[in-house]
């Protein structure tokens, strides 16, 4: 009896040995190498900890970097771990243009290169970007501001997160183009004035400072549209108990946002779930690993746009996440 236990459990010892070497290998063949340029802000580590989360689930191996915003550090990062032999990159770029010879040298050297939510130079050769669709999500914001405010003359205070950035540029425009179409189609007749544009740099304290110089401008203002949750929530602290401005966002979705929006202080947002885009891209690349990528890939894929207000807030709002 005893020389079959022994038996027995070394067949055992041997499966469970073979089981081992073949994950090991499997995550040998599926390394996939994760760029953040900053983890300085919880939009950015959640996306690093949905795109290791999937990654792992995945079944892959995972190299994950800080750039602590810094390009020439970015860079680094990168040859490193196309050195280490990564398969796939998944890369949030610092700088468009800074970033294009270190995502090319990884494409050259057979590696699969995902960008998400940051745009990159058109003359890098990667896969395909992974992003909200900035201009849509700010139309749907746009055109849920007219409705909810029809017959009324709007005094807008814009505020921005730094300038020359194409990020906000397509967010701002998309909430005026969808907020024109909607009060065209609602009352033929454009009712809106942008009184004034500050930069808050996309963080909670900019958007503060940014609204106490506007407000000092402009005292008349009655809508605040920001290009991110951050700094709208920062407006909201200057504003303090002014009345009847309404606040809204072009893009995220941050948590404290939303539950702003459950408790009826604050507008709507436009939906950028940094753990959807970067899980999007992880699969993505996991798929190009294994050769199955559909053929013909756009050079941007964008997650599903939509507008989050009081009416649909419960779907998202999560309290225990990230960002």
């Amino acid at each position: 009896m005893k020389t079959v236990k022994t038996a027995a459990l070394r067949l055992a010892l041997a499966a469970a040995g073979s089981l081992l070497a073949m994950t090991a290998a499997q995550a040998a063949d599926c390394k996939i190498g994760i760029s953040m340029k900053t983890l300085d802000a919880p939009y950015f580590a959640a996306q690093e900890v949905s795109a290791k989360k999937k990654a792992t689930e995945l079944g892959c191996e995972v190299i994950s970097v800080d750039a602590q915003n810094d390009l020439n550090k970015q860079v680094a990062d990168v040859e490193d771990m196309v050195a280490q032999g990564i398969k796939a990159l998944i890369i949030n770029p610092r700088d468009s243009k800074g970033l294009v010879p270190a995502v090319n040298a990884a494409t050259a050297a057979g590696v699969h290169v995902f960008v998400i939510d940051s745009t990159i130079d058109p003359q890098a050769n990667f896969v395909t970007l992974v992003q909200s669709s900035n201009s849509q999500n700010g139309l749907l914001v746009g055109q849920w501001l007219a409705n909810a405010t029809k017959g009324k003359d709007l005094k807008i205070a814009l505020i921005s997160g730094d300038k020359g950035n194409e990020v906000g540029q397509e967010r701002r425009l998309g909430v005026l183009a969808g907020l024109l179409e909607g009060q065209l189609r609602n009352e033929g007749r454009a009712r809106f004035e942008v009184v004034g544009q500050g930069w808050g740099a996309w963080t909670n304290e900019g958007g503060l400072k940014a609204m106490e110089d506007l407000l000092t401008a402009n005292p008349n203002i009655n809508v605040v549209v920001g290009e991110n949750d951050s700094m709208v929530l920062g407006a909201e602290k200057a504003l303090g108990d002014t009345k009847d401005v309404l606040l809204l966002a072009a893009a995220d979705g941050q948590k404290e946002a939303l539950q702003a929006i459950k408790d009826g202080k604050y507008g709507a947002t436009g939906l950028n779930d940094p753990a959807i885009v970067a899980a999007t891209a992880v699969d993505l690349a996991k798929k190009a690993i294994d050769g199955k990528l559909p053929e013909g890939m756009s050079k941007i894929t964008y997650t599903t746009p939509t507008a989050i207000t009081k009416e649909n807030v419960d779907k998202y709002l999560k309290k225990d996440a990230v960002f």
